[in-house]
């Protein structure tokens, strides 16, 4: 399996399982039955944000795309949102989507990472990002209406990038040169 930079030509790969993922409404809070051309800026990230694809050969196993969470003063908080095919699942392409994504956020340097809208009934995702070391902050409660469980938490998950490069740094002040 190779990471690689999404290119134009991938998001028709891409789309099918994007598609498949949102309707099935489990995990994605996007809107439901987006044509592939409206789907396209929901998942296809401009600078300074970055979209990638794991790829065996010419086949897409799954995408991630990741960017600063917030513009201007919080962009140095990264976030980042992850698709497998469900037909490539159980492989660890996650697991290299994930690790490919904190890397890229470290060398970008980002301070730290934030998941804004983990739906905590995706216990394969939540246990996945908490063995990459991300910490559930909080869950709000109600705020994802799941299609078979009906109204169910949204956490939110984080990890400090900073904390490993500058250990015994105050995390507050700015690096030194």
């Amino acid at each position: 399996m190779i990471i690689r930079d999404a290119a134009d030509q991938d998001w028709a790969s891409i789309y099918p399982f994007f598609s498949a993922i949102v309707a099935a409404g489990n995990t994605y809070a996007y809107p439901e039955h987006l044509s592939f051309e409206q789907a396209r800026p929901w998942w296809m990230e401009q600078r300074p944000g970055r979209t990638v694809v794991a790829v065996e050969g010419d086949l897409v196993l799954g995408s991630a795309k990741m960017g600063p969470n917030r513009p201007g003063r919080g962009s140095h908080v990264a976030t980042a949102s992850f698709m497998v095919d469900p037909r490539h699942s159980g492989r660890g392409v996650g697991r290299a989507l994930g690790e490919e994504v904190l890397q890229w956020a470290r060398s970008a340097g980002y301070r730290s990472m934030q998941f804004n809208a983990v739906v905590e009934t995706n216990t394969g995702a939540v246990h996945l990002w908490e063995a990459l070391g991300f910490h559930i902050l909080t869950t709000v409660p109600q705020a994802f209406n799941h299609r078979e469980h009906g109204l169910v938490g949204l956490h939110v998950m984080y990890q400090n990038l900073a904390a490993s490069e500058h250990a015994g740094h105050d995390l507050d002040q700015p690096p030194s040169s």
